[in-house]
């Protein structure tokens, strides 16, 4: 027991101070609101469902940090591949990225990244 009580007595140091083990960012403050659901002082990624009937999905970004709406590659949602091998393939999507206060309607991305 005393080996081990050794061996992780450097990590205890490190996080017995009053300082945040790893710099990680606060969280946003104000709303997100994907589709039908809005989170509070949102953090990290959130999944982005599209609806059954094909229509777009409102976002609305209220906080005060930037938001990503991320195409993730070889997804359902991505452009398809052509048909014919020998045409170029189609650029990737780039991600969409919203400010503060603003708002869309989209049919393609997977996820919705905050910072």
């Amino acid at each position: 027991m005393s080996r081990w009580k050794k061996l992780l007595s450097p990590l205890a140091a490190t996080t017995a101070d009053d300082r945040p083990a790893l710099n990680t960012p606060s969280p946003a403050s104000g709303f997100l609101t994907i589709g039908g659901t809005t989170y509070i002082d949102p953090d990290g990624s959130y999944p982005l469902d599209h609806r059954a009937d094909g229509s777009a999905t409102l976002i609305i970004n209220d906080t005060d940090r930037h938001i990503t709406i991320v195409t993730e590659r070889n997804s359902h949602h991505s452009p398809a591949p052509p048909a014919d091998p020998s045409a170029p393939a189609p650029a990737p999507t780039p991600d969409l990225v919203l400010g503060p206060g603003e708002r869309t309607e989209t049919r393609r991305g997977d996820s919705v990244r905050v910072g």
